[in-house]
This record gives C-alpha cells, sequence and structure tokens, in this order.
C-alpha cells in the first residue's frame, strides 16, 4: 500500500479528500446521534417516541412498499417486452424510458402534479406512492436490462424445443436468472423512495408527510438532537441496504 501511494501520490490524495468530503459528514452525524443524553440511545428513544415522526416513518414505509411493487412489476415486464423488441425508433424509446433518470426532481415533482390535478387525484398517499413508482421504474428497467443482456436467449429455445411453454419457461428458467437483479432493483426503488423529498413534497397531501418532509418542517424550528437521531437511523438503513444490493450484484455476476 505505502510502495504504490509513493508511485502514484497525487491520486491517493485525491481519493482520500474526495472520501473525506463524502463521507465525513455522515460520520459526523451518526457519532453527534449518541451524544448528550443522559444515556446512549437517549435520542433514538425520543426520536422513535414522538407520535409525529412515527406516523412520517410509516408513511414513507407504506408509501416505499407500494411503489417498490408496483415499479418492480412494471419495471420488470417492461424489461422483458423490450429484450424481444428490435426495430427503428428503438433508441428514441430507451431515451424516453431513461429521461427521468436524467431529468431534475423539481421538474418531475412538479409534472406529476400538474398531472394529477389534470385526471383529479387527490393528493395523499395514493398520489405520492404513483409518482414515486414513475420515478423508481426507469431504475428498475435499467437494471433488469443489464441483467439479461447477460443471458444466452438460446436457453429459452433449447426449453420450447423441449416443449415448455414460454410461462413455463419464464417461472422456471429466466425468472431464477434474473431474482438477484429484481430483488436488487426492488430494494434501489424502496430507497429511492424513502428518501425522496422533492417528488414528495410537491405529490403529497394532508396527512401524508413523510419522513424526510416531516424532517424539514423540523428544521424550520431550528436542528434538534432528535432529529439527528432519526436522520442517522435511515443513514443505518440505507448503508444496510446499499451493501444487500451490492452482494446480490456480486452474487449476481459470478
Amino acid at each position: 500500500m505505502w510502495k504504490a501511494f509513493r508511485e502514484r501520490p497525487t491520486f491517493y490524495i485525491y481519493a482520500l479528500f474526495l472520501l473525506g468530503f463524502l463521507y465525513i459528514p455522515l460520520i459526523a452525524l451518526s457519532v453527534v446521534s449518541f451524544q448528550g443524553g443522559p444515556t446512549f440511545f437517549h435520542w433514538y428513544e425520543k426520536a422513535f417516541s414522538d407520535p409525529q415522526l412515527i406516523h412520517a416513518l410509516n408513511n414513507s414505509v407504506l408509501i416505499g412498499i407500494g411503489s417498490t411493487t408496483i415499479a418492480t412489476t412494471l419495471g420488470t415486464m417492461a424489461a422483458l417486452a423490450l429484450r424481444k423488441m428490435n426495430f427503428k425508433g428503438m433508441a428514441f424509446v430507451d431515451s424516453i424510458l431513461n429521461l427521468p433518470l436524467v431529468l431534475p426532481e423539481i421538474v418531475m415533482g412538479l409534472s406529476m402534479l400538474v398531472w394529477f390535478a389534470f385526471v383529479n387525484i387527490t393528493l395523499g398517499l395514493v398520489s405520492v406512492t404513483l409518482a414515486h413508482a414513475t420515478f423508481c421504474s426507469p431504475y428498475v428497467i435499467l437494471m433488469i436490462s443489464a441483467r439479461l443482456q447477460g443471458i444466452d436467449p438460446l436457453l429459452e429455445e433449447a426449453a420450447a424445443d423441449l416443449g415448455a411453454t414460454p410461462w413455463t419457461t419464464f417461472w422456471r428458467i429466466l425468472f431464477p436468472l434474473i431474482l438477484p437483479a429484481v430483488v436488487s432493483s426492488a430494494l434501489l426503488a424502496f430507497t429511492l423512495s424513502f428518501d425522496d423529498f422533492l417528488i414528495t413534497f410537491f405529490t403529497g397531501g394532508v396527512d401524508s408527510d413523510t419522513l424526510p418532509v416531516r424532517i424539514y418542517s423540523m428544521m424550520r424550528f431550528g436542528i434538534k438532537p432528535e432529529m439527528n437521531a432519526i436522520s442517522a437511523a435511515v443513514l443505518f438503513f440505507t448503508l444496510a441496504t446499499v451493501l444487500v444490493i451490492s452482494r446480490l450484484k456480486q452474487d449476481d455476476s459470478n
């Protein structure tokens, strides 16, 4: 390690600076969340005994589960359908599907708000769930499509030659092969939904505040220790989810 550092010191110094810039604030938040109370987990206990925070947390989980289910189902179906398609406008279709990945969230949130008003959908948990599903679906399509590209189509042809129906081929051959990607994309979709603020802020209604929105509303009156604790808890949850996704992707590549 020291030999490599001496050979390329600028690269390692830059890498250390970048890692510090990204992760030192997160580490500081985690450390502060345990300090200043009579017990080690005092602020965590106080945060998770706050009925408004718990209500917001429950909303985040419900919206996350609903949007993840919709996005994973639709995204997987879309990826399977796109795999079978090959026409001149395919590049344009791919660009349209990937547009939410690069579109600013404020534009996405405002457009969803206008659409819900146009179709007369009441703002609330349902509207937020639909908005999150729309936002997360392209990520699912991208991950599932990448996995499908690594699957030999001859496997499906061989199954058909042996008398398997398309449904049997999907469940017994194709689905087990893409299952790690499906789980990874579902976890990613849930994380994106759980952490989202802007789209939720635009499409939420009465009594539909999620945890990020609730934390934002609390910050207007100053930073409280409970906010550090609940934010650190979300950080730990997100980190655990990312580690699971990385492990699944590693197992999938092997």
